[in-house]
């Protein structure tokens, strides 16, 4: 116990926990195995000022939590909200009315995550191999790829029996199956993973997989546009009044479907204003958690117009315009052009996107 002891004293004076420089000293006739972690500590009176200082700010979010939850209270009483979350079954919309249930919307038709598991299936096969191309020695691939391979044979094997796909896509998802297992089975054939045939193997999958993502992605927007007809025509006058928010991470932000949907039906004037797309780092976000970030922004705006007078400067970085400032301040020192986005209105209703035109493809069909 004794030894337990002194090294944990050891890991916290080394971990820097302990306050000032002058040692402690222990009151007497304590047990030795008190004594070793008891007594008082000199304390820098600069150190604790700095500390209760910063508690101000790790003190804020308790506030803010405690705001958040009436504020979310109060806006769920006066505002109906619709949440579009990203989920692999191909989004989830809730729409939340004042003193009723909420809705959640049916599903998109399981065929879409049909045509979207095979896409993968063979996006995931490059995960495996690519690491590995040209190094023959490398034989890490093998295990991971022969598990996949009986996988995607047995799915390949069921596709006639399933009823959730209509029987003239049927032959473009069977032969991008059939390739995926042939090419599988060359690579554990050989032993190896060569370049050319994996660049032979993406270039023949290619039209077909063209082809499956342009059915899912019809699936998808026809499905949720049927939805948002049924809702905004329930909501009558009370959509003008709503509030709205997706979810996305960094890839799937530009031209995301479920947001692009939405504004179909909130239109421009709601765009960074009831119609918000948050930013995550996980593919799926919890209505909690969507409630939560949609409630500290739209709490935020009334704090702006109190303390600056402007209803959407908290929807910007504070500090982003004095940043930007010496920003450029700084490079001129250097002798360096700044290199900046032009400085855009507080409530400005572009796309939270890339806008901006400019040459090279933006669309499969734009690629050769």
């Amino acid at each position: 116990m004794k030894r337990r002891l002194l090294h944990v004293t050891a890991s916290l004076l080394a971990a820097g926990l302990a306050v000032g420089t002058a040692s402690a000293q222990a009151p007497a006739n304590l047990p030795e195995y008190i004594a070793n972690i008891s007594g008082n500590t000199a304390s820098n009176p600069s150190d604790v000022a700095t500390r209760d200082l910063l508690q101000l700010d790790i003190g804020m979010f308790t506030l803010y939590d405690r705001a958040g939850t009436i504020y979310r209270r109060n806006i769920l009483a006066k505002h109906p909200i619709i949440l579009a979350m990203f989920t692999n079954e191909g989004g989830r919309l809730m729409l939340f009315r004042p003193g009723q249930a909420p809705i959640d919307a049916p599903k998109v038709p399981k065929v879409y995550q049909i045509l979207k598991s095979t896409g993968h299936s063979t996006m995931a096969i490059s995960q495996v191999v690519i690491p590995s191309v040209n190094n023959p020695n490398d034989k890490r691939w093998i295990a991971p790829m022969a598990a996949y391979r009986t996988q995607m044979k047995t799915a390949l094997d069921g596709l006639d029996a399933s009823n959730d796909i209509q029987a003239d896509w049927k032959p473009a998802v069977k032969e991008i199956l059939a390739n995926n297992v042939a090419y599988m089975d060359d690579c554990l054939a050989k032993g190896a993973v060569a370049l050319e045939p994996l660049l032979a193997f993406a270039k023949k999958q290619a039209p077909n997989i063209k082809l499956i993502i342009n059915w899912a992605a019809s699936i998808q927007v026809k499905h949720w546009m049927g939805v948002m007809d049924e809702w905004s025509a329930m909501l009558g006058p009370d959509m003008a009044n709503t509030y709205a928010a997706s979810n996305t991470i960094y890839v799937a932000r530009q031209n995301n479907v479920l947001f692009s949907v939405l504004a179909q039906y909130f239109g421009p004037e709601a765009i960074n204003d009831r119609l918000m797309l948050i930013e995550t780092m996980g593919f799926t976000t919890t209505p909690d958690e969507m409630l939560v970030a949609m409630t500290r922004i739209i709490g935020d705006r009334s704090v702006g117009e109190l303390f600056f007078g402007n209803y959407k400067v908290m929807d910007f970085e504070l500090m982003g315009g004095d940043g930007r400032k010496t920003i450029i301040s700084e490079m001129q020192r250097r002798g360096k052009q700044p290199f900046l986005p032009p400085a855009v209105p507080f409530g400005s209703k572009q796309w939270p996107t890339l806008i901006t035109t400019g040459p090279g493809p933006t669309s499969l069909d734009d690629l050769k």
